[in-house]
């Protein structure tokens, strides 16, 4: 059965590969309206998740929000399939980081960073730009998909212009493997974690909220600065990658204040457009006062 669901899959990513870009939206604007009023993909889930997150939302206003939501999603659908595909022109062109100077001091000094993300815009090719708009190591973490044929694929496609792909699994590993070597190390930390008892709990769009630990953890633990990359589409199809300093100094920080401030940022980037970020996920399916 996976061998079949491979061959599938080589099937669609060759057939999207293919298509002109414009050919592509088209199909996504398909996918978005299948998506939303035949399939129903988490609409409640992502009705549910605006109604807590902007109570003076009315009906017609998250009717509209939802909307720009799933066409969002089904744009970073179909640009994650077409990634596979992608030229090195392309990405250059496509996915720019605006300021990779703010972090060449520190790793030119040989001090490793991490970098966090959110699945905010197109995340998908957030792992193919660093090997082409920096000199140095890049490392991201993912989490391996059960079908191993597919997972291979998938990380040969995103390793291709030099950055390596490093399971979850093997997060404390990978840190010790690369601990010589000045590393970019890029990390995504706001899905619910699986983990509540070693999770950071955070106001978060005014909700108590879980936060993944391992970024924090990890910083704090090798004194590695952190930066967050926010990724910004111009117009359909193209994006840029600001970074911005988080915390120059992990460990002169009280436990919790990096994970904060990045809940911090990304808040306020969702506020001002909240159609881009993912909220098909049940983000807030384990709640805590705070």
């Amino acid at each position: 059965m996976k061998l079949i669901t491979t061959f599938l899959f080589i099937i669609l990513v060759m057939l999207i590969g293919i298509m002109p870009f414009f050919i592509l939206y088209r199909f996504s604007d398909i996918a978005r309206f299948l998506l939303q009023y035949v399939f129903r993909y988490r609409r409640k889930v992502i009705r549910n998740n605006l109604s807590m997150a902007f109570p003076e939302m009315n009906k017609r206003e998250i009717f509209r929000t939802t909307v720009k939501i799933y066409k969002n999603l089904t744009d970073v659908l179909m640009e994650g399939i077409k990634s596979f595909c992608l030229t090195r022109s392309q990405v250059r062109r496509r996915h720019v980081f605006t300021n990779p100077g703010l972090i060449e001091p520190y790793l030119a000094a040989g001090k490793s960073i991490i970098t966090v993300a959110a699945h905010y815009n197109n995340f998908e090719w957030g792992t193919l730009s660093p090997g082409i708009f920096t000199r140095f190591n890049s490392v991201a973490f993912y989490k391996p998909l059960s079908n191993k044929y597919i997972d291979r694929i998938i990380r040969k496609s995103r390793s291709k212009f030099g950055t390596t792909l490093a399971s979850i699994r093997e997060t404390s590993l990978t840190f010790e493997k690369f601990r010589n070597i000045p590393t970019i190390f890029l990390m995504a930390a706001d899905q619910s974690p699986s983990n509540h008892a070693k999770a950071i709990w955070v106001n978060f769009m005014g909700i108590g909220t879980a936060f993944l630990h391992g970024p924090e953890k990890h910083a704090r633990i090798n004194d590695y600065p952190v930066f967050y990359g926010h990724i910004e589409r111009t117009r359909r199809g193209f994006y840029t990658c600001e970074l911005s300093l988080l915390a120059d100094h992990p460990l002169e920080l009280p436990e919790g204040e990096i994970t904060r401030r990045y809940a911090a940022k990304i808040e306020s980037i969702i506020r001002n457009k909240p159609e881009n970020w993912l909220w098909s996920h049940r983000r807030w399916k384990v709640k805590r006062d705070l």
